[in-house]
């Protein structure tokens, strides 16, 4: 019977969804879930829904809930990392100091000044939960969905011998939106895609061996309402010729092309994860608010729950290694050899099989060179920041912010250290000593 430790379980809606999926999955009818979160509050709240979920899918599973990990880590088979480290208290500074200096973010949690410093704040976290999972749960797969994502998986492939998958929804997400900006159904069109989380590409987009990417083009040219919905990531296909795997709010951080300048922001921004300037640092506080509440409404039966399988990916692993029943996922892994023009020493998310013998990584190839080049900038980021971590190296780690698209695009090199000097000092109670002059 497997046993799945969900760490950072506070964050309540998406523990449910991980719980509700596998509880939902064929053959997965008997096992534990072992929730950990240092708030007890929440981790309450995750305790109660979970117990909740159990009783609705009239399955046996039993549920263990702490504070300290170390009590609950023996004797799990998967561990689902979902932690989020002193968020709360610097979602502010990581898009108000920045915005000082010029750069303009929406979300700010996978690369730029705030993925920066999400990134230093999480990976120390992240290292002391690897030790412990390897001494007392040794055996077990590691399944990441914290962000900044590639950043999270690095650090942790550097630093353990334990199998570590990073997973997101950004690519099947992504598959249906085109079949719905395409007006076809989604099991007829054909597509590959590759890359680094968050900036993967769809380099094929087929129905019945039809390119589609003329097709979508005359689309947004006959309905500008569809452009509408993703003007960034139209602007990229328009321009590089693929679609790329995350929201336009999202992609319009990752580069130097949309964000530099106030007349470039009111052309192509538009509201919330279009590009909304401030859009997490605005809403997030309350969105936590409003999951605990979504939570409890549930509990007290004032709102329906329906217990079905969702698209994340982890139920469909635990179900392969279980029941040996094959799945294909996109995973967020080493480099090793498997697409050959992006540095070998990151992470790249492909198409990877999973069956009892675990996660199997496929090679992709070459990706076309000017989309290789936009991810191997983001992974000299990547890799400045676990070199910055794990070595304590805080120059490293001002380097990572020099080399970031957005800021090197707006900011001087003399700005970007003064941004991440007054950055470091605003967030000193939650970053490692060696980060501080």
């Amino acid at each position: 019977m497997p046993k799945v430790t969900i760490i950072g379980a506070g964050s309540a809606v998406f523990a449910t969804e991980v719980m509700s999926d596998i509880l939902s999955t064929p053959g997965l009818e008997d096992g534990t879930f072992a929730l950990v979160d240092i708030h007890e509050g929440r981790l309450e709240l995750a305790h109660q829904m979970a117990e909740f979920l159990v009783a609705k899918s009239g399955r046996n599973w039993t549920i263990e809930a702490s504070t300290d990990r170390t009590k609950v880590l023996p004797g799990s088979n998967y561990i689902v990392n979902t932690i989020e480290v002193a968020g709360r208290e610097n979602v502010r500074h990581d898009y108000d100091i920045p915005l000082k200096y010029g750069v303009d973010q929406c979300i700010g949690d996978t690369i730029g000044p705030g993925g920066l410093f999400k990134a230093l704040r999480t990976l120390p976290a992240w290292l002391d939960i690897l030790a412990d999972v390897e001494r007392l749960a040794p055996k077990s797969l590691v399944m990441n969905y914290t962000n900044p994502m590639s950043l999270t998986v690095l650090t942790g492939a550097r630093a353990s011998k334990l199998p570590i998958v990073g997973l997101c929804h950004s690519i099947q997400h992504t598959s249906y939106q085109l079949a719905e900006y395409l007006d076809i159904p989604w099991n007829e069109i054909d597509w590959r895609a590759a890359g680094i989380n968050h900036l993967a590409w769809f380099v094929k987009l087929e129905r019945n061996g039809e390119d589609l990417y003329p097709v979508l083009r005359q689309r947004i040219e006959a309905h500008p309402e569809i452009y509408e919905e993703d003007p960034v990531r139209f602007e990229m296909m328009r321009h590089l010729g693929a679609f790329v795997t995350e929201s336009s709010g999202h992609t319009s951080e990752y580069t130097g092309y949309f964000r530099k300048r106030p007349d470039l922001i009111k052309k192509y921004m538009r509201s919330e994860y279009r590009g909304e300037s401030g859009f997490y640092a605005n809403n997030w506080p309350m969105w936590l608010k409003e999951s605990a509440q979504e939570i409890r409404s549930y509990l007290s039966g004032a709102e329906e729950f329906e217990l079905e399988r969702g698209p994340e990916f982890a139920s469909y692993i635990i179900e392969a290694m279980e029941t040996g029943q094959p799945a294909v996922i996109y995973g967020n892994v080493p480099n090793t050899g498997l697409i050959d023009n992006l540095p070998q020493d990151g992470v790249v998310e492909v198409a990877c099989l999973v069956d009892k013998k675990g996660i199997q990584p496929t090679h992709f190839g070459a990706l076309p060179t000017h989309l290789a080049a936009l991810d191997a900038q983001h992974m000299a980021f990547h890799d400045l920041v676990a070199t910055a971590v794990l070595q304590q190296d805080r120059e490293a780690a001002v380097h990572a912010l020099m080399v970031d698209p957005l800021t090197a695009a707006v900011c001087s090199l003399d700005e970007i250290r003064a941004m991440f000097d007054e950055m470091a000092t605003v967030q000193r109670d939650y970053l490692p000593g060696f980060l501080q002059k």
